[in-house]
């Protein structure tokens, strides 16, 4: 059966009588809001850090890249382990570990304290993404799978941007201390209820009807093949490529958006810590409505035509072409009020592609969705790594943001011109009886 009919099989089937694949989809999304508001909670206190610490730019970003290195050089080991392991012990384990780091960080007392805890939460927080996507890819039929991806990083650009918000006022009341301890306990009793709920197949699972069953697997009969990762055809696959060099150019931008813009709000458009962290709010915001609607619409294009290729990649171009315009507007804005409008464009703009990116994996990985997911997300947090580090650089080179803001705006066109390329229907694996 091909990708066609499976699409239009799975629009006319009838609803299934349970739906426990989505009670999984919603505790992946706040697994994913877990993560952002632990890694984000350094920005939005650092103004605060930075006084009290006497951190210079350089120091900052130092801190700030020191958590992509831990989270990147992990992604493809946790990818390969959640594909063997299963989601359920890795993500509790992965969880409870960095859920600690992120209460020690409350600890920090200098540069060197603040850039170990930060390389070893990163490190743990590096099997999140691709462990869910292990899960979905068992949970999810192919026509939920944008959808999921979409709506699970809004999860996560919505607590970071409430996080902006919410930190302010702890520090205010409590000081920069509190909220990381705060925060880990959270991640503590997620790491709970997923081990004792949650199992790595839906025919594991108590609750799932036989229909639900059939409806994740597209109607499909099992065949009773399985496939098999070659990394010689992985590493040589133009396909594979392109994908991560697109999602570095991604995570590079996005990583200026998540670590830079309070700073860049108080710096430039002259608002305090508290008005700065609620501003950032709205960029992030604009990205959690696209995040669902980018993943939502691929789904709903593949649903209606059975053309997984152009319904990944319309909705992909089209996010990046936005950023590409606005990023610089916003630079270029003549007062606060408009750059915060732009900035939310281009941010919108930008996640309008994660749900899209993140479904690709689960195209084209099968059964190895978490160790092609790790790889992706391994580049794109190469990206999210150097660009705290060469943003300091060039601000403090040039004593100007646009300079930061225009590689950012470049690096959004380079995406988008790869998604002509990328193909999800070209698989990097092989099947195997």
């Amino acid at each position: 059966m091909n990708i066609s009919s499976n699409a239009k099989q799975a629009a006319k089937a009838v609803a299934p009588a349970t739906s426990v694949r989505y009670r999984v989809l919603w505790l992946a999304v706040l697994l994913y809001a877990i993560t952002y508001m632990d890694r984000v909670c350094i920005y939005a206190a650092m103004p605060v850090i930075a006084r009290e610490l006497s951190f210079d730019k350089i120091t900052q970003g130092l801190i700030f890249s020191a958590f992509a290195w831990g989270y990147s050089s992990l992604q493809v080991p946790s990818g390969w382990l959640a594909d063997r392991m299963g989601p359920r012990r890795m993500l509790s384990g992965i969880v409870v570990w960095w859920s600690a780091f992120t209460v020690f960080t409350a600890s920090a007392w200098d540069t060197a304290s603040f850039v170990v805890i930060r390389v070893l939460f990163g490190a743990g927080e590096a099997g999140a993404f691709p462990s869910a996507t292990r899960a979905f890819s068992r949970w999810l039929a192919t026509s939920e799978r944008g959808f999921a991806q979409g709506v699970t990083h809004s999860g996560s650009r919505l607590a970071g941007a409430l996080t902006h918000g919410l930190v302010a006022a702890m520090i205010a009341v409590w000081g920069w201390r509190t909220p990381f301890v705060v925060f880990g306990f959270v991640g503590f009793a997620w790491a709970a209820v997923w081990f004792f709920w949650y199992r790595d197949r839906p025919e594991e699972h108590a609750g799932v009807s036989p229909s639900e069953l059939q409806w994740i697997n597209d109607g499909k009969i099992a065949t009773g093949k399985r496939s098999a990762l070659s990394w010689r055809k992985l590493l040589c696959h133009a396909n594979m490529w392109r994908l991560c060099v697109m999602y570095f150019c991604y995570g590079y931008v996005l990583w200026i958006f998540l670590s830079w813009l309070p700073t860049y709000f108080a710096e430039v458009r002259g608002f305090g810590l508290v008005k700065s962290g609620l501003y950032t709010m709205i960029p992030l915001l604009a990205g959690t409505v696209t995040n669902s609607l980018g993943g939502w619409l691929s789904d709903r294009l593949y649903v209606r035509t059975g053309d997984l290729r152009s319904s990944r990649r319309q909705v992909a171009i089209g996010g990046f072409g936005v950023a590409v315009v606005f990023v610089v507007l916003g630079v270029l804005a003549p007062d606060a009020t408009l750059a915060v409008i732009a900035m939310a464009v281009a941010v919108g703009g930008l996640e309008l592609t994660t749900g899209v990116s993140w479904a690709i994996p689960l195209d084209i990985g099968r059964d190895h969705s978490g160790t092609i997911s790790g790889v992706m997300n391994m580049f794109g947090n190469w990206g999210g790594a150097i660009s705290p580090l060469l943003v300091a650089w060039l601000v403090q080179r040039f004593d100007s943001w646009t300079p930061a803001f225009v590689l950012a705006s470049f690096l959004c066109l380079v995406a988008g011109l790869l998604w002509f390329k990328i193909d999800p229907t070209v698989s990097v694996v092989e099947e195997e009886t």
